[in-house]
């Protein structure tokens, strides 16, 4: 009785399911969902530019719940209607309306598109379509036209640090069972922050004459970091497609076959200018569209207590990468180095986000005196103009405060000094009239060779170390082996806990420190094809830089490959070690 109750209580609701995608020619459904309710009258709306082929089908659903000793139940009723895509172009469904129980529901309007069908070449053989698997026949070749990767920038001019879109995007007729980068596009001269996505085929689209099922595989917001013409390489994809193979017999069908291709990538360029000149006192580089704010915290002021003036940073733009304002503090003031507190990410088609500065400041005396105003300095890229913004200057009283600590470290110090005059000893002080010399000891010539041993060795150490503090490469060289393996068991604690995730970035890192540490490369320069060669030059045989390269397109393609098992896992952190203990054993050339 409880559950008739409450299924009476239930709110009735009436929508449209629109289609996702649709090719002009092809049939497509249209769905009107009744939730908790006994409907009647319903006619299907008219769709301009398509025809009503038939319906309604209707299909219905219930549902039961039990949940603490109570029952529920809900009706979903579905009314489907086929209608024939008759012309590409962007469609309206109108309202559509149904009586419960007496009263009309009436359900919004909604849009789709309907795609061109796929061009034909006159006289060419037709490629496969993403709506017809008949056309997906094992018999056919998987050309460059049926799978491709796009690189898509949404600018192809921008400014020196001005946030530009990277669209990394794979187009495909046939459906994808694994994707492998083997390798990634690189990035040279830009900062990237990456938008965080779980690539999945959801979309067609309709590409060069063509239809696509699409999915973005990485997409990234990319600051410029010097002018000129800036190319993002291509990348190389290993990838499987499924295709069908057509069965004989009575009942006939189809079963999958999987097939192996390579893939490459488009390179995509972008012409940077630099910033115009000549450029306005106190510009440090931001570009983008931003605000600031600053306070100081309290308002009385004494001698030797700490206080802070917060600077705030608000906008969009390489706010990640601003550097902090100088502040004009009073020469009586000690100043900490600012502690600085970054709160940013991707929004749209740039980086939003926070920067807070926390300058801490100690007043030194006694009186009147003025925090300075400052002036921040941004680029807008779309005015094409400097903006400068400034904060007001503070007048403050300093009150005398509590003594320091140093002050007392004085007074202690002085105080001490009166204990080194004793008093006259008086009485017999067992004086001697002859004396004898140390160097006639019989102990005194041993302990001198010794202490002569002890100096010698001590010069002989500090010679070392101050060859080894002068040669930087070799210190790289000593350290890259340690540094390595203290890597490592980060990456064997992120393999023990099953952050899969964790684990690649950490074997990534160690191996990057590593090669850096022992070829003597900057950050700047440990790119794939730098290390191949650095390797080679260094002495290394080529199985140990294959198994190098391998392992870091391994570590950058985990997070577009389905997930490894634990197994493959802890083969890649052994394959890891050993390359390592094998290049330890080396000697450069």
């Amino acid at each position: 009785m409880v559950g008739i109750v409450l299924a009476a209580m239930a709110e009735t609701s009436f929508t449209v399911i629109p289609p996702r995608t649709v090719i002009a020619g092809n049939k497509f459904n249209v769905t009107f969902r009744l939730k908790d309710g006994e409907g009647s009258g319903l006619k299907a709306p008219e769709i301009k530019g398509c025809t009503l082929l038939y319906g309604p089908s209707t299909s219905r659903m219930q549902n039961y719940q039990w949940v603490n000793g109570q029952s529920t139940s809900s009706t979903t009723i579905d009314y489907s209607f086929t209608y024939r895509a008759d012309n590409p172009g962007n469609y309206t469904i109108g309202e559509a309306r149904i009586s419960v129980g007496g009263k009309t529901y009436t359900t919004r309007s909604a849009s789709f598109t309907v795609l061109p069908p796929d061009k034909t070449q006159p006289g060419a053989q037709p490629s496969a379509r993403v709506d017809d698997i008949g056309t997906q026949s094992a018999d056919r070749s998987v050309n460059a036209n049926d799978v491709l990767v796009r690189i898509i920038l949404n600018k192809t001019h921008a400014y020196e640090q001005e946030a530009i879109v990277c669209t990394i995007k794979l187009y495909t007729k046939h459906s994808i069972s694994s994707f492998i980068p083997t390798t990634q596009p690189s990035f040279d001269g830009f900062l990237i922050d990456e938008v965080p996505l779980n690539p999945t085929l959801n979309e067609v689209e309709h590409y060069n004459g063509q239809n696509y099922m699409t999915a973005i595989l990485k997409q990234c917001i990319i600051f410029p970091q010097k002018s000129g013409k800036l190319t993002i390489n291509s990348g190389k994809y290993d990838v499987t497609v499924v295709q069908y193979e057509r069965m004989g017999g009575f009942w006939g069908g189809s079963r999958p076959i999987e097939k192996q291709i390579k893939t490459t990538s488009n390179s995509a360029s972008i012409v940077i200018d630099p910033l115009p000149q000549p450029q306005p006192e106190g510009f440090t580089g931001a570009v983008g569209k931003f605000s600031i704010d600053s306070r100081l915290n309290g308002q009385v002021f004494k001698t030797n207590e700490a206080a802070s003036l917060v600077y705030t940073i608000t906008g969009t733009g390489n706010v990640k990468y601003v550097k902090e304002p100088v502040i004009d503090f009073p020469s009586e003031f000690e100043q900490y180095q600012p502690q600085t507190d970054i709160d940013a990410h991707v929004s749209g088609n740039t980086v939003t986000g926070k920067m807070t500065i926390d300058y801490t400041f100690v007043p030194q005396s006694v009186g009147s005196f003025t925090i300075g105003a400052d002036k921040f300095v941004y680029f807008n890229p779309e005015s094409k103009q400097y903006v400068t913004l400034t904060t007001p200057s503070y007048d403050i009283k300093v009150l005398q405060g509590a003594a320091t600590s140093s002050a007392v470290v004085g007074k202690q110090s002085v105080s001490s000094k009166n204990s080194d005059i004793l008093h006259i000893k008086l009485g017999d002080l067992d004086l001697q009239k002859f004396h004898s010399y140390y160097y006639n000891s019989w102990w005194y010539w041993p302990c001198y060779i010794f202490f002569a041993g002890i100096l010698v060795l001590i010069v002989w150490l500090y010679g070392k170390q101050a060859r080894l503090n002068a040669d930087v490469q070799g210190r790289r060289l000593a350290r890259a082996g340690k540094v390595a393996r203290r890597r490592l068991k980060s990456a064997r604690a992120a393999m023990a806990a099953h952050d899969s995730d964790r684990f690649y970035a950490e074997l990534l890192g160690a191996i990057w420190g590593y090669l850096g540490d022992k070829l003597g490369l900057p950050a700047s320069q440990l790119t794939r094809d730098n290390i191949a060669g650095q390797l080679a030059a260094y002495g290394a045989p080529q199985e140990i830089t294959d198994t190098f390269i391998s392992i870091i397109d391994d570590c950058e393609m985990a997070r577009y490959s389905p997930a490894r098992s634990n197994e493959q896992i802890e083969q890649l952190f052994d394959q890891a070690s050993n390359v390592m203990n094998e290049m330890e054993g080396i000697r450069k050339k």
